[in-house]
């Protein structure tokens, strides 16, 4: 076990079978539930072998009700070795002096929504952050629907406050991007429809002074447009990282 809260359990996968109910219930959210299921049944790619993986459980059943998966990285030297990396132009990010950790493939199981389970998916992040003496926590956040419109509101918001430093801040990669930031500029967001527009572990991270890339891909397989996500952990406000490591333990 490596952390209980209430009715909730986060542990590290431990066996094939474990690896295989976080694959499954992966496919569940990201393609089942949106129409999109494939024969195998199992959302898996070659990035799964590298990663630990997170699970979150009901203590009493053992319902997997949350996983991630984590790539802890020496340094932005090893950055390129992301799954990030396929998508964004992360070369300012060499430049980044001190360990790091992308988070990936983070879901919870769409028929549970109790709030502490996000709560103790970040307890356990929280955990294995400090162990590793993690410094920046990077990774993709996913906007549900690929176009871009129906996520204005929410993308001026990041536009106006909440873009990467100039020194980090990832180029274009990928061959279908909505670069917000140039198309949005003179757009005002509705900041509470822009809240309610935003995904739950965006939300987060941009609670704890995370930061996005200027452009957002645009997936039309999985029918999302996702941002890269940075947080560097120097930056979380006092506050916010004494209530994680409250629930971390």
């Amino acid at each position: 076990m490596f952390l209980k809260r209430g009715r909730f359990v986060a542990r590290l996968a431990e066996t094939p079978q474990d690896l295989d109910a976080a694959q499954a219930l992966r496919h569940l959210t990201f393609r089942s539930a949106r129409g999109l299921a494939t024969v195998t049944g199992r959302d898996a790619d070659a990035f799964d072998e590298a990663c630990q993986h997170m699970l979150v459980e009901e203590a009493r059943t053992g319902t997997l009700v949350c996983c991630f998966r984590l790539l802890p990285l020496r340094g932005g030297s090893d950055i390129g070795r992301s799954y990030s990396a396929q998508y964004y132009n992360l070369d300012r990010l060499t430049g980044f002096d001190g360990p790091m950790m992308e988070l990936g493939r983070f879901c919870i199981h769409p028929d549970w929504k109790d709030p502490d389970i996000l709560r103790v998916a970040w307890g356990a992040m929280t955990r294995l952050v400090d162990a590793l003496g993690v410094e920046l926590l990077f990774g993709c956040s996913s906007f549900d629907g690929a176009e871009a419109e129906s996520h204005a509101e929410a993308l001026a918001m990041l536009k106006d406050g909440h873009l990467a430093p100039q020194r980090w801040l990832p180029r274009v990669k990928a061959p279908d991007v909505f670069r917000f930031a140039r198309a949005l500029r003179g757009r005002k967001p509705d900041l509470k429809r822009a809240m309610l527009g935003m995904p739950p572990l965006l939300r987060t991270y941009l609670m704890m002074g995370g930061w996005v890339s200027d452009h957002a891909v645009v997936d039309r397989e999985l029918n999302t447009l996702h941002v890269f996500t940075g947080l560097e952990i120097r930056a979380i406000p006092p506050a916010r990282a004494r209530a994680l490591r409250a629930v971390a333990g």
